[in-house]
C-alpha cells in the first residue's frame, strides 16, 4: 500500500477498496497507521446487521433495503458473510446470487468474505473490512451473517442495530428461545410471510416477546414483508430509522459503541497472541506428538502445557 492509499479509498476509488479489502483478507501489507486512519475515518459510520436462519431471504432483504437507502440519497456498503468450507476453508460464494443490479453504481461498495470458521457468522477480519468502506464515506454498512440459525452472538457485537429474519417455519416460541434469537434481534422480520403459518408467527413472536421483555421498555418490533415481492419494505425502513433514532435519543448508542469497540480491542489481542504464539517450533512439536492414536494416550491438557511451557 501507497501514500496515496488513504486518499484514494476517501475518493470512494472502489478498485483501491477491494484491493485494501483483499489484503486484509490474506493478512498482507496493511501497515498499523493506515488502518488507524481508516478507523478514525468511517468510525461513526452507522452499521446494521441482518442474521437469521439458511433461506429465510436475507440476501433478498439486504437487496431491498439497499434501495430504499439509494431512494433516500444514501450511500452503502454491504459485507455478506459466506461460509467457508471446513474442508478446504474456502468460502462457498457461489452458492448465491448476489446484488447484481449496482456494478457501476458508486453509491454501493458489496463485499462476499468467508466466515473462516468464526461460529457466531462473522468474520473475524469483516469489521475492519466495514471500516475499509465506511472510510470511503459510505452512510450505512449493513453486515449479512451466515445464517446458522444458532449463537448469532457476533453480529451484535459488531453493529449498531441487529435485525432477525425468520420465516413461518421457523418454528414454535420455545425453538426460537432455544436458538438464542430473543436475546439477539433490535428488531424481527418475518419474511416470506404469505406462506401459511406467517400470521400465527407474527401473533405467538409478538406474545412471548411482550412477556419476555415486560419489565424492560425496549420491545423489539416485529414486521412482515415478502422481500421478493416488495411487501412491507417501507414499514420497515421506516422501523429501523425510527430505532436509530430511538438510540440516538437514548445512552444506548452510546453504550453499544462503547461495547463494540470493548469487543473488538479483545479479539484483536486475542487474535495476535495466537498469530504469534504458533512459532514453526510449537507447530513442529504439536505435529511429532500427534502422529499417530497413541498420541491421545498423553492427556491433552498435558500436551497444551508442554506447548506453553507452564
Amino acid at each position: 500500500m501507497n501514500s496515496n492509499t488513504l486518499d484514494l479509498i476517501r475518493s470512494n476509488d472502489h478498485r483501491t477498496i477491494s484491493k485494501v479489502i483483499t489484503n486484509i483478507e490474506n493478512d498482507k501489507d496493511i501497515s498499523n497507521s493506515l488502518l488507524d486512519d481508516i478507523y478514525s475515518k468511517g468510525k461513526n459510520t452507522i452499521r446494521l446487521g441482518i442474521t437469521g436462519p439458511p433461506g429465510s431471504g436475507k440476501s433478498t432483504l439486504t437487496d431491498q433495503l439497499i434501495k430504499q437507502n439509494l431512494n433516500d440519497g444514501k450511500s452503502v456498503g454491504v459485507v455478506a458473510v459466506d461460509p467457508t468450507s471446513p474442508y478446504s476453508g474456502g468460502a462457498l460464494l457461489g452458492d448465491r446470487v448476489r446484488m447484481n443490479n449496482y456494478d457501476g453504481n458508486n453509491d454501493v461498495f458489496i463485499r462476499s468474505m468467508g466466515s473462516q470458521g468464526s461460529l457466531g457468522g462473522l468474520a473475524t477480519k469483516a469489521q475492519t473490512v466495514g471500516d475499509v468502506i465506511a472510510a470511503s464515506g459510505k452512510d450505512i454498512i449493513i453486515f449479512e451473517t451466515v445464517g446458522v440459525g444458532q449463537g448469532e452472538y457476533d453480529v451484535v457485537k459488531a453493529v449498531d442495530l441487529t435485525i432477525v429474519v425468520l420465516v413461518p417455519e421457523a418454528g414454535d416460541e420455545i425453538q426460537l428461545m432455544k436458538a438464542g434469537l430473543i436475546e439477539v434481534a433490535d428488531l424481527f422480520v418475518i419474511n416470506k410471510s404469505d406462506r401459511d403459518g406467517a400470521d400465527r408467527l407474527f401473533k405467538s413472536l409478538n406474545t412471548m416477546l411482550n412477556t419476555v421483555f415486560k419489565k424492560n421498555n425496549i420491545v423489539p418490533s416485529v414486521f412482515s414483508t415478502s422481500a421478493d415481492r416488495d411487501v412491507g419494505i417501507n414499514e420497515l425502513y421506516n422501523g429501523i430509522n425510527e430505532y436509530f433514532m430511538f438510540l440516538n435519543e437514548s445512552d444506548l448508542f452510546k453504550e453499544r459503541q462503547l461495547d463494540r469497540y470493548r469487543s473488538r480491542v479483545l479479539n484483536l489481542v486475542k487474535n495476535n497472541l495466537i498469530k504469534g504464539f504458533w512459532t514453526d517450533d510449537r507447530k513442529e512439536k504439536l505435529d511429532k506428538e500427534t502422529t499417530n492414536l497413541k498420541s491421545t494416550n498423553i492427556s491433552p491438557h498435558k500436551l497444551a502445557k508442554e506447548l506453553l511451557g507452564i
